[in-house]
């Protein structure tokens, strides 16, 4: 039930030599808008960092030029219209959507839209954020077992209409409730994140203070689109991911302290933590 370091060594996928960048994957990182630009950066680098291939993030042209500007390790589909996103979105594994993509009108066009594409053609996708507050607006019933979740306890109050403080009371129980509800993986995010899948369900005990931070969970979000890409099933991928991110912030932690951590340094320990497993 509560992962540990032997299982995380297990699940961790294998690096073939004989490889190119398809090989680990192709992620769709539809994320940022003008007031969250570091989202998208944190969600897409973090991907990468983790082992996925090749990362694209579609977003304004204002918020692609502002990441290209911060990195060159990514390629960028500006978004016009939803004609052209549904001509590109088919050339990816993996489709990443709602980190700091705010929850206005084009917002909620954009969530619409992927949702039945990633349903129609079985594409890994991960919804976060914005992309969840949107999803409680549409009043979504189902997924499906090729999606992830990943909200903190507020954002699935409002998926669930349950009240926070129920769902602090009783978070595996209603984890699992909420994987079963929408035929999906759902991490709930919080001290001992639980992750869940219909009947099963993980707690994660990585982690520490110094992730209650901005930006850590698009980072968070980012790993678990890394390990999609690269063919794990999506509750092994939450599972890596909550373990690994976690784990990156307990190092920074004993290193420095639990006060002073950057979201954006979450990705200069994350190839430490791998590195030891």
């Amino acid at each position: 039930m509560i992962i540990n370091e032997k299982e995380i060594k297990k699940l961790l996928p294998k690096r073939v030599q004989n490889s190119h960048k398809g090989t680990f994957g192709k992620i769709l990182n539809i994320a940022g808008s003008k007031k969250y630009v570091g989202a998208a950066y944190l969600s897409s680098l973090s991907a990468l960092r983790v082992g996925a291939g090749y990362v694209t993030l579609a977003s304004s042209e204002q918020v692609c030029q502002t990441v290209a500007s911060l990195t060159p390790d990514i390629t960028f589909l500006p978004l016009k219209n939803l004609d052209e996103l549904a001509q590109e979105i088919r050339q990816y594994n993996v489709i990443s959507i709602g980190c700091g993509l705010s929850d206005n009108e084009d917002a909620q066009k954009l969530v619409e839209f992927v949702i039945p594409v990633a349903k129609d053609f079985a594409i890994p996708t991960i919804i976060d954020a914005d992309g969840l507050n949107i999803l409680a607006k549409l009043q979504t019933q189902e997924l499906g077992q090729n999606f992830v979740i990943t909200p903190h306890p507020k954002e699935l109050s409002r998926l669930l209409n349950i009240d926070t403080e129920e769902i602090q009371a009783n978070r595996e129980k209603i984890a699992v409730f909420a994987s079963q509800k929408f035929n999906c993986t759902v991490v709930l995010k919080g001290h001992n994140s639980i992750i869940a899948s219909n009947d099963a369900f993980k707690i994660n005990k990585t982690g520490c203070s110094a992730l209650s931070k901005a930006g850590t969970g698009d980072v968070l979000t980012g790993i678990v689109a890394g390990f999609l890409a690269q063919g794990c099933t999506p509750f092994n991928s939450a599972v890596l991911a909550t373990y690994i991110h976690g784990a990156a912030g307990d190092l920074y932690a004993k290193k420095h302290n639990e006060y002073s951590l950057f979201a954006s340094e979450l990705l200069k320990f994350i190839p430490q933590i791998l590195t030891k497993l």
